[in-house]
């Protein structure tokens, strides 16, 4: 690729997530601790990376207030700190400042997401939790060696070099997305558009059982009705069991463990006459920390839909509202990935997602491609009406998926 009067080149940074569950997985024994303490660059990261989950859930339900909402924070997150390490001057304060990352150094932050990696990795030997990430750039583009050895290092990055105009190498970056998403997403790209010199890619593989699961027999067609006022017939798993509850003013909430407990899927449900928006934009890190320690066990007749879906979204508008207009705009720079041509900005956040909640556990995948390019209690809990859902890890706190449900479609 010639150089000769181009002075930017679009970079995008791509994210594929994916879970599924695994009813042979064994239990395993139960832990109700992290095996070491957080270190203060991963409490600051993951501190940023909640508010950022919150603010990213409100901010986009601004837009789809009729619709399902269900993203990735951790994913986008990741992403666009990977793409953040190679910013420079204000455009690197405007990413860190909407990654919401407060009084953390750029140090702090990839190696709080090093040591996160590590730790995600290894929590739970029945739960199949895998962070893998790439870069794959344009050869003849002068990138900086310090840019790749750092994504190499915090990161642990498998870092290639291709030849962009030769269309195998959108097979290579496909193969390599396939693998690392267990299968679940084959393909994230269609062609390699002619300006495009890197792509950076995250991938997330989680693959975990409930540690109650669900009895099929048990499961029974029953109306969910949807924020538009209409309702569906729905798949509605049913289990009366001991389960982590919580109870506020203006909700119901209960907590689902996957494998040894260090993984959750979250269900909070509004109170009748709660407006599932209104519940969803007032989440903040300290009415979710408030929620968090107050699960306690107890007898629960719980009933929740099996439920299916797939949810896309530019994120573009969002990210911008959040403060990081910069980074998409001319006066861009990331002269930590080339000091040569610095003259870089993101052009398309995209995220994908994909979530199956059957009775043996979940599935569900994401993927966020990030562009930088050229300027110019006793009682029944029902589950049958609007909820948010969240899937996190419990002892560090983060938070991999958040949603808001407000309509599914009919049992077939």
């Amino acid at each position: 690729m010639s150089l000769s009067g181009v002075s930017r080149k679009l970079v995008p940074v791509v994210l594929a997530v994916a879970a599924c569950s695994d009813p042979s997985s064994p239990g395993g024994a139960q832990i109700d601790a992290l095996p070491r303490p957080l270190s203060v660059s991963e409490q600051k990261l993951i501190s940023g990376s909640n508010t950022f989950a919150f603010d990213l859930l409100r901010t986009i339900n601004t837009a789809q207030r009729n619709e399902n909402v269900f993203v990735s924070p951790l994913s986008a997150s990741m992403a666009l700190g990977m793409a953040a390490s190679g910013a420079s001057g204000g455009t690197y304060t405007a990413m860190h400042d909407a990654l919401r990352l407060g009084t953390a150094t750029k140090k702090e932050v990839n190696e709080g997401y090093k040591s996160l990696i590590s730790l995600l990795r290894g929590l739970d030997a029945s739960t199949d939790f895998r962070i893998a990430n790439s870069i794959w750039y344009e050869s003849t583009f002068p990138f900086n060696a310090s840019f790749l050895a750092d994504g190499k290092s915090y990161f642990d990055a498998t870092v290639s070099p291709l030849d962009f105009k030769n269309a195998a190498s959108v097979d290579a970056v496909n193969a390599w997305v396939n693998d690392n998403t267990g299968r679940k997403i084959p393909k994230i790209l269609d062609v390699i558009q002619p300006d495009e010199v890197m792509l950076l890619i995250n991938a997330i593989y989680f693959k975990g059982i409930w540690q109650k699961q669900f009895k099929k027999s048990e499961t029974t067609n029953a109306p969910f009705f949807a924020y538009d006022g209409t309702s569906a017939q729905v798949p509605m798993m049913h289990q009366s069991t001991t389960l982590r509850r919580a109870f506020g003013s203006s909700y119901q909430a209960v907590d689902l463990l996957y494998g040894n407990s260090a993984f959750a899927m979250t269900i909070l449900l509004p109170n009748p006459g709660v407006d599932i928006n209104t519940f969803a934009e007032n989440l903040t890190p300290e009415v979710w920390g408030t929620i968090e320690t107050s699960f306690h066990e107890g007898e629960a007749d719980l009933y929740l839909p099996r439920f299916k879906l797939a949810w896309e979204r530019k994120l573009n508008p969002d990210l911008k509202a959040m403060g990081m207009g910069l980074a998409f705009s001319e006066a861009a720079t990331f002269e930590g990935m080339s000091s040569q041509n610095p003259n870089l900005m993101l052009t398309n956040v995209i995220q994908k997602t994909f979530v199956d909640v059957n009775e043996e556990g979940t599935e569900a995948a994401a993927a966020t491609s990030v562009g930088v390019g050229p300027t110019s209690a006793p009682a029944s809990l029902r589950v049958d009406r609007p909820f948010v859902v969240m899937i996190r890890e419990r002892f560090s706190g983060s938070i991999l998926f958040v949603g808001k449900i407000v309509k599914l479609p009919a049992a077939t």
